[in-house]
């Protein structure tokens, strides 16, 4: 692991917050020795698009009043599909969840060391689209 104990803790926090709005599983990559832009991914979803708009504001509430970080970057809000919060030490990707079936963020990342979460961050099971 070489992300910083910085972008670990800032990690934690947007899991926590992601969780608490009841995100699907929540992952986090340490992406640190593939890209010089950022040190980790935090990847969730839902199975809607208001529900992804209030993981994106939890998350970011708690980054801002646990960390005082606010995002560099804000992509992809307007849809409310696929928003991706980048805090430049962490980049935060909420997706609907036909996106994240379909672009398999995982698959890419899959060669990177997963960071560890707590129990309580990693979400709920992600709801099969059938099921919705």
């Amino acid at each position: 692991m070489t992300a910083t104990d910085r972008a670990l803790e800032l990690v934690r926090v947007a899991a926590e917050a992601a969780s608490d709005k009841l995100a699907q599983e929540i992952i986090a990559y340490d992406v640190s020795e593939q890209l010089v832009i950022t040190e980790a991914f935090v990847l969730c979803s839902a199975p809607n698009d208001r529900q992804v708009r209030a993981i994106v504001d939890e998350v970011e509430d708690q980054l801002r009043l646990q960390s005082g970080v606010k995002p560099v970057r804000r992509e992809g809000e307007r849809d409310g599909r696929w928003v991706l919060l980048d805090f430049a030490d962490i980049v935060v990707h909420i997706q609907h969840e036909e996106e994240r079936g379909f672009y398999g963020l995982e698959r890419l990342w899959k060669d990177c060391p997963e960071i560890e979460l707590p129990e309580s961050s990693r979400g709920a099971e992600r709801t099969p689209l059938d099921e919705q």
